[in-house]
């Protein structure tokens, strides 16, 4: 059950909002985050399964956030589609980047990340009931690689997906 301050939280967090300069006393979206500004396409594999992927992610509320959204699709069966709305900001906790995932599953499979950054990135996790989802995010020049392992209770990790992405130019944005 997600607590009420969690819920007003994950609502203020969809909120779309004017691009313009943070609130002063912002808290900083970390470098190793914003380096995924922009637009990116790839492949690689979800669970064993070849997937084409693509990300757009901006800048939002105000420039104290970065929004990602991934879409992907199977290589073998262009109809099995999955798509996630990520959420990044900068915090003043012990783990200085937070964030929020939602994707297609929908409502129930929602989760708040913590995660630090890398000298080539940053990894952040998502815990949920069976497993904590560790994502690495790793970008050199133009080139992004995106891995996620599920880690359980005796941190073992299993590999979960791996992607390989290049930067591109952005298409218009969808108007929905």
């Amino acid at each position: 059950m997600i607590s009420k301050s969690r819920a007003q939280l994950m609502a203020l967090l969809l909120l779309p909002t004017a691009a313009q300069a943070a609130e002063p006393g912002t808290i900083a979206v970390p470098e190793a985050v914003l380096a995924l500004n922009g637009c990116w396409e790839g492949e690689g594999s979800v669970m064993g399964k070849p997937v084409r992927v693509s990300i757009r992610s901006q800048p939002i509320t105000l420039d104290a956030m970065l929004a990602l959204d991934v879409e992907s699709s199977a290589l073998a069966d262009p109809k099995d589609r999955y798509a996630a709305h990520l959420i990044f900001g900068g915090t003043k906790k012990s783990h200085p980047i937070i964030g929020f995932w939602a994707d297609s599953f929908g409502g129930a499979f929602i989760a708040l990340g913590e995660g630090e950054s890398q000298p080539d990135g940053f990894d952040i996790d998502y815990a949920y009931p069976d497993a904590t989802f560790v994502n690495r995010w790793r970008i050199k020049g133009a080139q992004l690689t995106w891995s996620i392992v599920a880690r359980d209770e005796a941190n073992a990790e299993k590999p979960f997906a791996s992607y390989s992405l290049h930067k591109v130019a952005c298409a218009p944005a969808k108007t929905r």
